[in-house]
């Protein structure tokens, strides 16, 4: 399998606007319930989810380029995700303002 940084960074922000779309419609579902124990165990396993996600998307290629003694790749392949992921996720949120 091909590693791009780019669709890695475009995998995260899917992910994270889904999540946000599903906390939203949940919210909607749900505004007038009080909150309670599975509430918290829910938000709760969905930051641990979320976690795991986002650890694997922007650092388990960088990982396995360091392990490999490719230090300079790793390092330019985490910046490119992140940098990619940052002016995507500032462009969507200025066009939504």
């Amino acid at each position: 399998m091909r590693w791009n940084p780019y669709l890695n960074a475009i995998g995260a922000v899917a992910y994270v606007w889904g999540v946000g779309l599903l906390i939203g419609y949940i919210s909607s579902l749900h505004h007038d319930t009080p909150d309670n124990l599975i509430g918290s165990i829910a938000a709760l396993s969905l930051f641990t989810f979320s976690a795991a996600v986002m650890g694997f998307l922007f650092f388990y290629r960088p990982a396995a380029l360091l392990v490999e003694n490719k230090k300079e790749e790793a390092v330019f392949f985490f910046l490119k995700t992140l940098g990619t992921f940052g002016v995507i996720t500032l462009f969507l949120i200025l066009i939504m303002l």
